[in-house]
Order: C-alpha cells, then structure tokens, then sequence
C-alpha cells in the first residue's frame, strides 16, 4: 500500500468533522513537558533511488550472522531449518492467511494449526494444546492466570532459575490480581530447591513453576516435584524454552505436570534478532475451558465429510466479558505453521538425532573449558545444550575480546544474579562446528592467560 499524504484541506475538513481548529488541540491531554518543542532533525528529502542506494549501504555494513560463530542462548536458539522449512510456510496460502473465522474458506489454515496442535500434545505428553500465543512469556504469566482461576489460591512458588523476562512478565500481569509470588532458591548444582514444597507452608499454593532446563541450562527433576506437588494438591507449571530438548528428555505430562508452556522459537524459527517467536500452551482436559487463547478442532459436517473449525476461543469477543479467561486476540499463526513444518519434516527420529547433537557438543566444549585455568562450569547439574561457566574478570570485557576476534560469545548473566559472580551462559547446538567450538576454547584460554 503506497503512502500519499494528505492535503491541507483534507487536514482542515478532518478538523473541522471533529471540533478543532489546529491539530495541536488534538494533544491537549499529553501534559507539556512531554511535548516536542521543535521539528525533528531530519535529513533532506530523497528520491526513491537515492534511498535504496542509501539502505544498501547501511545493510553492508551488517556481520553475516550465520557465519559468525555463536554460544548465545537464554531462550532464543540457532538451529538448523531445512530448507523446506521456508519454502513452505513462504506459500501465499499460508503468509496472507487471516484469522480463520469462517472455516468453509480456511479450512487449509485450520488443518495446518490442528496439525501444530496434535504434534505439540505428543511432544509434550499433555491431551490439549491451543493454537499458539504471542511469545514464551507471556504463555508463562498466562499459566500463572489460569492456575489463580482454576485453584483459587493467590500464592505460587517460582524457581529463581526461571528465565529473567518470563518473571518480569510474571509481575507485571499478576501486579493488580492479588497474586503472591515466593521464589524458590537454588542447590548447589544449579536445580531448584523444592525443600519448600515438603513444607506447611506449601498447603495454600495454587501452583508452582518450574524451567527445565532452567535458565542456567540444569534440567530440573520434574518427575520428584510432580510427586510432591500432588501432596500439596497445588499445580505444576512446566516451563520449556528449548524444544529441541524433549527430542531426548520425557514428556512433562508423563511426569504429572498440570500445564506445560513456554517458547517454541527452536522449532524451525530463526533468532531473527530476538522476534516473532511462538508461545506454546498445553493443559489438562479438566483445565480446558479455563485456557486462554483458540482452539482449533476436527468435526464433521451434516453429510459426514471431515472439516476443521475454531473449536474454543475463551476471550472477551466472542463471550461475555466476565466470562473471558483473556484478552488475547490471536495467535502466531505463520509461526506455529513454521514449527508444525519444522516438526513433521524431521520426525520423531530426526528430532532425537538433532537432541543427541547438541548434548554432545554442549558435552564437548563444557569438558573443555572446565580444563581451562581461570574458568569453572559453575553448576554441577545435568544441562543439555546450555550450561553457565564463572570466567576471570569482566564477562562484558571478556565478550568485547571475542567479539574482536570473530566470535560471538555468551550471555553475561551477572547483572541479574550477582550472588553467582561473573558467569555466563554458553551454548552449543548442531550449528557450531568442531572448529568454532575449538576456536572459542581457545580465545577463552588466551584471555584467562591475559588476566593472570
């Protein structure tokens, strides 16, 4: 859709239908300190042309990312995605798709996302999955919503090991709902301590919530904390951000989790510079009409032929309002698509191969820098693909130093936990090859040799 201005006499016309004189009328309610004051600097007007030559520029100035080595992680993850990945979800009939209101013109969409449903159950172990959210945290703060509605308790217990934004976002929906947030602190190993849990005061608890693995990379026992929560009769919130992980770990419903959700970013999604991502959403079936967001489901018409339709949509739109379990509008369509392709190209065995990949390279470069003088694998626990290392010095100077070296290096996790020291987290999936992982062993050798 092309832009064409206005004219000074459509703007006095518009003015005039809505009772001004001047557009700064329309800005009476934003108080004066908040007002610009004077023109943007901007630079002089430019020619279409002029402005692609410009754009190519700036865009040469970008790194290849995907040539660069990489150990980011903390929830947004660089996997490999076949090919036919893209090539499929680029199909118009799935990028130009609208929300699937009327089934006899979207039944194509609406299988798509059954499909994503059905295979998000089995990878889960959980019976219900809707179509999607907008991202991992807000599937987690909506966890915590449903489990106040369904348990009606106010207080949840919370692994200080859950991802940082996902607790923040936590907060601020739970901020005017009476919600009672008590973290559980961690063993020494990097895992949750679920002392509290075997306590009385745990009797009142409408749930308690648990990553795994965690944002320190330790995969939680969440087959002992399901056991305990049912003597609590509180809920169990399972949290999981890389995917890839249940490729090779069991189900959360087979260990007796009552809501599983997360991100699935992993499941065919680039890092894309940290968006749009996908919140999964799973639950029990006596839970399901508390579960925010859509349904998609499989019926059949009055002459017996198989079709698809929106089968639950819980949200103020559709209900009355105080009926609502949320606000969500939609779902990430186009991205739950993109995992559902991702999923069914690989298959079952396909995605063990790929989890079995990235435990043996995390495995590999974690043994070599706990070889490293300076360095030390600060948790003991089990990880996957992630795990976090304490380095000598500044993890900020140290990931300036890798940087200038080609490499991109971890995450600097000291801010938000300073009690551990200086650590960050490293990961490692199928995406780094033997010689980046040796070429980022040894920067890191050369660096702690620097500061000592």
């Amino acid at each position: 859709m092309h832009y064409i201005p206005m004219t000074e006499e459509e703007r006095r016309q518009m003015l005039k239908t809505v009772g001004a004189t001047e557009i700064s009328e329309l800005f009476e309610d934003i108080p004066e300190s908040y007002r610009l004051k004077q023109l943007l600097k901007l630079p002089e007007p430019m020619s279409e042309w002029d402005v692609l030559c410009h754009l190519k520029k700036l865009a040469e100035k970008n790194e290849p990312f995907d040539k660069t080595p990489c150990f980011l992680g903390g929830g947004s993850y660089r996997h490999c995605i076949p090919s036919v990945v893209p090539a499929l979800i680029g199909r118009g009939e799935f990028v130009t798709a609208y929300t699937p209101y009327q089934p006899e013109i979207s039944q194509g969409t609406l299988q798509a996302l059954f499909e994503y449903q059905t295979m998000i159950t089995q990878l889960t172990g959980m019976p219900i999955a809707n179509a999607s959210l907008y991202d991992g945290a807000m599937a987690v703060a909506e966890a915590v919503l449903m489990a106040q509605r369904v348990a009606k308790k106010p207080k949840f217990a919370i692994s200080k090991a859950l991802t940082p934004g996902y607790r923040t976002t936590i907060e601020t929906y739970a901020r005017h709902q009476n919600v009672i947030l008590i973290d559980l602190p961690l063993n020494q190993d990097g895992s949750t301590d679920i002392a509290y849990l075997q306590s009385p005061d745990a009797n009142d608890l409408a749930a308690v919530v648990i990553q795994s693995p965690n944002y320190f990379g330790v995969i939680e026992d969440i087959e002992t904390i399901g056991l305990l929560k049912q003597n609590t009769g509180c809920l169990l919130i399972t949290v999981i951000n890389e995917m890839i992980s249940l490729g090779i770990l069991k189900p959360p419903g087979e260990l007796r989790a009552d809501i599983v959700c997360g991100d699935a970013q992993s499941l065919g999604l680039p890092v894309s510079y940290g968006g749009p991502y996908l919140g999964f959403f799973t639950v029990r079936e006596s839970a399901l009409r508390q579960m925010p967001g859509r349904v998609v489901g499989m019926t059949v018409d009055t002459e017996g032929r198989q079709g698809f339709v929106n089968t639950l949509s819980t949200r103020e739109q559709h209900i009355r309002r105080e009926k609502a379990t949320s606000n969500i509008c939609t779902n990430q369509a186009l991205c739950a698509i993109t995992a559902a392709a991702f999923m069914a190209t690989l298959g079952k065995q396909g995605l063990r191969e790929l989890a079995l990949l990235n435990v043996k390279k995390a495995a590999y470069l974690k043994s070599k820098i706990a070889s490293l003088d300076g360095f030390d694998i600060r948790f003991s626990g089990p990880t996957f693909n992630e795990f976090t290392v304490s380095v000598p010095g500044s993890v900020k100077k140290l990931n300036e130093y890798l940087l200038n070296n080609g490499v991109i290096g971890g995450i600097d996790a000291s801010d938000q936990f300073p009690e551990y020291g200086n650590i960050m987290l490293v990961c490692a999936t199928e995406t780094n090859t033997r010689e980046q992982l040796d070429q980022f062993v040894k920067l890191l050798a050369a660096y702690g040799r620097e500061c000592f």
